[in-house]
């Protein structure tokens, strides 16, 4: 079984942890949504017509025009747009626990960001307060220290 481009991303749900429903969507998207299906479909057109053209020829079951493959395709045109829904509806979650996480994520960061400048703003005040001792010191004592850099 192909595994699914995000089936170890950390913040979306896989395996037991989705229902019936969600985990038909993933197989069905990525079955259907694959050139191995459009060429297993070619081929089974290509066999259908074969078949019932060259092989069985008076005794063919869907004779031409090919009423009964007109049918079959017609029954599943009419269903491929809700089989599209529900692949899209699926992936359409996933994007948005995908968003979520990212979200979460940058909540995170942005509270690190403010730690790390109120971190930065108390060693500038230190090292200005070490500045103006170093600064005094020198005109207490007279001398002329340069302060190491």
């Amino acid at each position: 079984m192909k595994l699914s481009p995000w089936h170890g991303h950390p913040h979306v749900r896989s395996g037991d942890q989705l229902t019936f429903g969600e985990r038909a969507a993933d197989v069905m998207r990525n079955a259907f949504g694959s050139w191995t299906f459009v060429g297993s479909f070619l081929l089974f057109m290509t066999v259908w017509i074969a078949v019932n053209s060259f092989m069985l020829r008076s005794a063919a079951f869907d004779k031409y025009p090919y009423i009964l493959l007109n049918l079959s395709l017609s029954m599943m045109a009419g269903l491929q747009g809700a089989l599209i829904l529900i692949a899209a509806k699926r992936a359409d979650r996933i994007s948005a626990e995908q968003a979520l996480a990212h979200y979460a994520e940058t909540g995170k960061i942005e509270a690190l960001l403010a730690e790390n400048t109120e971190l930065t703003r108390l060693v500038k005040n230190q090292t200005d307060l070490l500045e103006e001792i170093h600064q005094h010191m020198k005109s207490q004592s007279g001398e002329r220290t340069q302060w190491p850099m």
